[in-house]
This record gives C-alpha cells, structure tokens and sequence, in this order.
C-alpha cells in the first residue's frame, strides 16, 4: 500500500496539474521492513522524493542510515523530520539521528514546530546538508540558523519551505512570510533571501526552474511593494518586512493568475500590452 500510494501520486501528479501548477507529489514515509527493492521499485515508477523521516516506524538513525543510502543509490532526494513531534504519533529527531542517517535535507531545521538546541543546529550547519528554515517552526532558531550559515559560508544550503498544512494551520504565504522574516530581521539581503526559496531550493530537489536562465522552465511571479508599505520596491517592502504584493503568476511562459486574492495588492501592477490576459485572480 505504501508504495502503491507513492507511485500513484507521483504518476497522477505528472498530468494533473489544478490551475497549471506543478505538484511534485509522491514522498514515502519510511516504514521498518522496507528493503532495497522497495526503492528500485518506486524510483523506476518515478518516485523522486522521499517524506519526512521520523513520520513513520523509522525513527532512528540506525534504522534510517541503509534506507537513505538505497534511496540515494535510486535518485531520490530525501529529507529527514527534525524536534520535537510535530503531531501525535510522531516522533521526535535529534541531531544525532541525523547525522547517523546522513539525508539530503535536514527538514525545518527551525522546528516543526518544536526546534531543536542551539547545539544541534551548529552540528547539522557543519555537515554538507541542505538546511530547511520553516514558516511553522521557531523564529528565534530560524534567526540563529541563519546567522551560523553565514558565518560557516553555507548560504547555498539554505532552503525555504511552509511545513503547512499541519497544526499551526494553512498559511498560504508561508514561504513569502519566511522570506520577509529572514530579510528584514536577519543580516541578509532580500534577493538573498529569495534564491533560498527559489534556485536553492530547485538546485536541492533537482527541479528545472528557480533560475531565470536559458533552458530553464519560465515559472514566473511578478512582484513590487505591496501598496502603503514604506518599501518602494519589492525588494525594499521585504526589507522593512513588508510582504511584496503578486500582480500575475506564468507558468511554462504562459499567464496562468492575475492579481493575487492572498497578498496585499502590489503598488504597480503587472499588464499584458499583447496578447490574452489571465482570465481572473488567484490565490
């Protein structure tokens, strides 16, 4: 069933696609029994993601450690839950786990929603892992997460992610809010703050967008200062911690949403000059 379920989302996902929007879906939960051609299985059906370890009856890093090496072996990027339970039944993850483990990500190093110490954070922004800053997490850690990374000089493996739905909620600008907490309250520029979310965080999961360049897929949002911030551009309103306001979203190029119905409207908003428009707002 765990597998079946897998491979249907992510196959499911490869054509559907709600509002023109690429779902990368299919992430296993590591459950005790599974065996190497369990992974074959699912990465030769298209599976490329591995689910949050620590979710399921895999919780210690000695049961982890062959399942992330067969995953890896397989082209599947995996992460690895962090803290405190998250829910009931979950579990919590210790640095020590993590380590022991060894997977791509360290999933919200900042807590989900409980953080883990100081102590671990050092140890994890030690290591070569991608380190996952979080909406639903803890914003003094995510401050401290960040500090470590510049120091270390490990900017490149920060990523930006919500962790919602969960119990904290639904926050559909999660990773806009992330991005606005890091820019104005860490000692980091916005467009910094802005590749974490996006090239970093295409770079870790090996997806083709993120980047504006030649050959990549044109996944767009154009952006300014929401109106009334004291930010005259976009980068600006992040700045002062502001959210900047999204007028029009492309998707492969081609204009999917007009004006967002969630962020506040933008000082300047997109227009088309040719062409068809989008036919209403989004979300």
């Amino acid at each position: 069933g765990l597998k079946a379920l897998a491979i249907v989302a992510a196959k499911a996902y490869q054509n559907l696609r709600p509002a023109g929007v690429k779902v990368h879906a299919g992430a296993p939960i590591l459950e005790l029994g599974m065996v190497e051609e369990d992974f074959a299985e699912m990465a030769k059906a298209g599976v490329k993601l591995v689910g949050e370890i620590g979710l399921g009856s895999v919780k210690t890093g000695h049961d982890a450690a062959p399942m992330v090496k067969w995953a890896k072996k397989h082209g599947m990027t995996v992460t690895i839950h962090t803290g405190g339970p998250s829910i009931a039944g979950s579990n919590p993850i210790s640095a020590e786990v993590v380590l022991e483990a060894n997977p791509h990500v360290v999933g919200h190093i900042n807590g989900g929603t409980t953080s883990m110490s100081e102590r671990e954070i050092d140890s994890l922004v030690a290591t070569e892992m991608a380190l996952e800053i979080v909406h639903c997490g803890n914003g003094k850690t995510a401050l401290y997460t960040l500090r470590r990374a510049t120091e270390a000089g490990a900017l490149h493996r920060i990523i930006i992610g919500n962790d919602a739905p969960s119990g904290t909620g639904v926050v559909p600008l999660g990773i806009l809010r992330v991005i606005a907490h890091l820019a104005s309250l860490g000692d980091v520029a916005a467009e910094a703050a802005i590749c974490m979310a996006t090239g970093n965080t295409a770079r870790v999961y090996h997806l083709p967008t993120g980047v504006i360049a030649p050959g990549r897929e044109a996944d767009l949002c154009i952006v300014d200062a929401p109106t009334g911030s004291v930010g005259r551009t976009a980068l600006a309103a992040l700045k002062a911690g502001d959210l900047c306001g999204i007028s029009m979203i492309l998707i492969d190029g081609q204009i999917r949403i007009g004006r967002s119905r969630n962020t506040p409207p933008a000082a300047r908003a997109a227009e088309v000059v040719k062409g068809q428009g989008p036919s209403a707002g989004g979300h």
